[in-house]
């Protein structure tokens, strides 16, 4: 009863709340230490699992809500160990978590009031959020939030306008006032029950426009943002937004995201969208598929899963990796360890990366740079075919060091940059990273 009046109250102060979004001082504050943490574990994980063909296979099988509705009884991770996943993340210099709750199939990963379609009525009748919001709050992980605006499960999810979700069976029209009354009572849940939630990542929106890319991607319904984003930011002032529309940025939202993509680059073709002034944050997988997988092999390297790190580092954006755990609960050990190799990298190089804004000079086809205020990172992910490179700035005269090397290198200090010479580069092997002092 407390929560319904909670929800009450906040909805109808949404009558006073301008559209015009005026973040709060704790809000700004976060953006700030977002930036700063630069890296974290994506994880997609759920009902899905089970069928071993990533979180779309309800939607690319054609199954319909009634049949997928039979691997509730089957759902038992049994080798679930949230303590695991957090020691997992912070052993690969991971600094947050973002957790999907509730995927396009509508299963909810927590003990939710507004569903049956839960974790915790299946076999394993555990609520898997609360253990892992207890996990990384006593390891100090910080925790984020998935969460679908898209849905192929729930009947009152407008779907006969949407692109995905056309098998499930559904029959009629959807209602989208239902839909919106269910979603804000689950993110009253996620934000009142589970302690500080450090962003809320919403996804879906793209099901309820054209392709990316096309020149109108106007959505079909009104989703009521200023609604949803205002019951956020009431709930938990400092809680970051982001959503992964493919679009600009909308009134309320705190960071911007970039799917498969760095930001500037469009290789997924989904990323038509220009960079903000946002905190931005790059998300990808560590193989081919976001959910388990079980023939999917496309592992990333510790090579380039540094590389893809100091890439997004160099363009001012965090990395959000993702791992597709097991139905059993486990993370597989392909991705262990090469996060654990790149994890031993950043113990010697992290100064490189957390903490840093993109440096002064755009990204190369030699690599990138980062800055903090009081030094310039020159990160060489290949070795440059020029015998110098020059780097804007004012920095403090003498040799150019670079990190875990005693070598250095020669620096010609002008007025407005540096000339280094870099004939003579030790043996390459992941990233050679200079370290320039600025001038006072």
């Amino acid at each position: 009863m407390k929560k319904l009046i909670l929800l009450l109250a906040l909805c109808a102060s949404f009558q006073a709340i301008s559209q015009q979004y005026t973040p709060s001082d704790a809000n700004l504050a976060e953006r700030q230490a977002f930036q700063d943490r630069k890296y974290g574990m994506f994880i997609h994980w759920g009902l899905s699992s089970i069928l071993g063909d990533g979180e779309w296979v309800m939607n690319n099988k054609g199954i319909s809500k009634n049949d997928y509705g039979r691997l509730m009884p089957a759902f038992d991770p049994s080798k679930f160990n949230a303590d695991a996943w957090v020691s997992i993340a912070k052993n690969a210099g991971m600094k947050y978590i973002i957790f999907i709750t509730r995927h396009h199939d509508s299963f909810s990963n927590w003990d939710t009031q507004q569903a049956d379609w839960k974790i915790t009525n299946t076999p394993f009748h555990r609520d898997a959020l609360k253990e892992l919001a207890e996990a990384c709050k006593k390891q100090d992980m910080k925790l984020g939030l998935y969460y679908s605006t898209l849905d192929w499960y729930r009947d009152d999810y407008p779907f006969e306008t949407g692109r995905t979700g056309q098998k499930s069976g559904r029959k009629g029209k959807g209602d989208y006032a239902s839909y919106l009354k269910f979603m804000k009572a689950q993110l009253t849940e996620l934000l009142t029950n589970y302690g500080e939630i450090h962003n809320i990542w919403f996804d879906g929106h793209w099901d309820q426009t054209n392709t990316e890319g096309s020149a109108d991607r106007k959505s079909r319904i009104d989703w009521k943002y200023d609604e949803i984003y205002s019951l956020i930011h009431q709930l938990q002032p400092a809680c970051l937004i982001g959503n992964n529309h493919h679009l600009d940025p909308i009134p309320g939202e705190d960071f911007q995201m970039f799917e498969r993509d760095l930001p500037g680059e469009n290789h997924s073709g989904l990323s038509f969208q220009q960079a903000s002034a946002l905190p931005l944050e790059t998300c990808e997988t560590i193989n081919g598929a976001w959910g388990y997988n079980i023939t999917d092999r496309k592992f990333k390297t510790p090579k380039q899963i540094i590389h893809l790190l100091v890439g997004a580092a160099g363009r001012n954006a965090n990395l959000l990796l993702n791992v597709g755990p097991m139905p059993t609960g486990e993370i597989q050990p392909e991705f262990t360890d090469s996060l654990a190799v790149a994890g031993r990298w950043l113990k010697g190089h992290g100064e490189s990366v957390y903490g840093t804004r993109g440096g002064p000079l755009s990204p190369q086809t030699w690599g990138v740079t980062t800055q903090t205020d009081t030094h310039v990172y020159v990160h060489l992910l290949k070795r440059p075919q020029d015998e110098t490179i020059y780097i804007p700035g004012s920095y403090k005269k003498g040799p150019v060091g670079m990190l875990g090397e005693t070598q250095t290198l020669v620096g010609s200090v002008e007025k407005n940059g540096v000339h280094i010479d870099v004939k003579n580069l030790p043996p390459y092997r992941i990233d050679l990273v200079l370290k320039l002092e600025k001038a006072k």
